[in-house]
């Protein structure tokens, strides 16, 4: 197992770098901060220009066929810069499944926008009552000849104000195991009953809860079988499950070293010099290099056809939780300065560290909470029993 990245993706990678100069200004960058939203149409275009909305797909769709390590390195420098990719991440993760499990039709109507940049598609998993018990949805949808009547409710469904289309995860027999009566629809949500309502979350992000109210679909838009959408939903999840937020622990320590360096303590000497300031710097470096492995095995996996089960929660349960430590312990480093808010200019490092640690704690939630991560570890991994 070699965890060096190829000359390829350290070249992509710096490529990267030069095109977040030029791509992600300042004014930007906070544009997305004050909204909530992780979404710029600008950045889209400049990224697909670039033919990175899916460079690792096939030149037949447009793509460049990247290997899965000038995936990685892509994301990485993406994701540490925080660039406005989240909606571009869900769209062109419900692309893929379509282009697996979809119909030629829905291929021909649905991939093509998306690999221009052109729609949005939002995540409808989660309901206010289940929480992480994905497969307790209870969204009703009710076959009427060649449609389909929607009824439920949604939460956290990021992106859906901006949206085009949602992923939806509904229930159609309520009669057999939960897992066995789920089918999913790409549900168009320029349409009567469709109500969305914002929630923003401790970070500032935008999510929503959206409202479904006698909503009609027709067949066309159901992805999969009817009664089969757990096994078409899981397929997306594993690349949920796999996220790694090394990336994110990078940029903190690369900004509370910053501040170590350019700070100077009572005794005039740069805070660096402090024994415990290096402590806990070398603490998160620790953190990130685990962190890197972690994600580094996931390629090394997809790149030798080994598809990543209780791994990829193994990298999105440790690195979530090696952030959110992190950013407490570096924020108790910087001392109370480091609570003043992004973009203040008399915040440290003009409130990274505040953002950051605020962001962390979302982490151990997305994609399914710690706990969830943990059972998958045990009972996939290491072969536990479920009780």
């Amino acid at each position: 197992m070699d965890f060096r990245r190829s000359e390829q993706a350290e070249a992509l990678g710096a490529e990267a770098r030069a095109f977040l100069d030029e791509h992600l200004p300042h004014d930007l960058e906070e544009k997305v901060y004050r909204s909530g939203v992780s979404n710029d149409p600008g950045f889209t275009a400049a990224l697909r220009d670039r033919g990175w909305l899916a460079p690792s797909w096939s030149e037949e769709w447009g793509g460049q066929e990247r290997d899965p390590d000038q995936l990685a390195a892509l994301h990485w420098e993406l994701h540490r810069a925080d660039a406005p990719d989240y909606a571009i991440g869900t769209t062109m993760m419900v692309a893929r499944r379509i282009l697996v499990v979809g119909t030629d039709e829905q291929r021909r109507e649905v991939l093509p926008r998306a690999l221009r940049g052109e729609i949005v598609i939002a995540l409808g998993y989660t309901e206010p009552e289940s929480g992480s018990d994905v497969a307790a949805a209870q969204t009703r949808a009710v076959r009427d000849g060649d449609e389909w009547v929607i009824n439920g409710s949604k939460m956290f469904t990021t992106n859906a104000h901006i949206a085009d289309y949602c992923f939806l995860l509904t229930r159609t027999n309520p009669d057999v195991p939960k897992h066995k009566g789920l089918t999913m629809f790409l549900v168009p949500l320029d349409q009567p009953g469709v109500e969305v309502q914002a929630v923003f979350t401790l970070s500032g992000e935008r999510t929503n809860i959206v409202y479904y109210t006698d909503v009609r679909v027709d067949d066309r838009w159901r992805i999969g079988d009817v009664d089969g959408g757990w096994q078409v939903m899981t397929g997306a999840l594993q690349d949920e499950h796999a996220a790694g937020f090394g990336a994110w622990i990078s940029r903190l320590l690369e900004e509370a070293e910053a501040w170590a360096r350019e700070t100077v303590g009572p005794d005039g000497r740069p805070r660096i010099d402090d024994p415990d300031v290096r402590e806990r710097l070398a603490r998160c470096a620790t953190e990130l290099e685990v962190a890197s492995l972690l994600e580094r095995r996931l390629t090394w996996m997809t790149e030798t056809g080994v598809l990543p089960d209780a791994e990829g929660s193994m990298t999105k349960l440790f690195t979530s939780e090696a952030l959110e430590r992190a950013a407490q312990d570096l924020c108790e480093m910087v001392g109370p300065d480091a609570l003043r808010s992004y973009f203040d200019p008399t915040a440290p490092r003009n409130g990274k560290l505040e953002h950051m640690l605020r962001f962390s704690l979302g982490t151990t939630i997305y994609a399914g909470t710690s706990e969830v991560q943990r059972t998958i570890v045990a009972t996939r991994g290491l072969q536990l029993p479920r009780s």
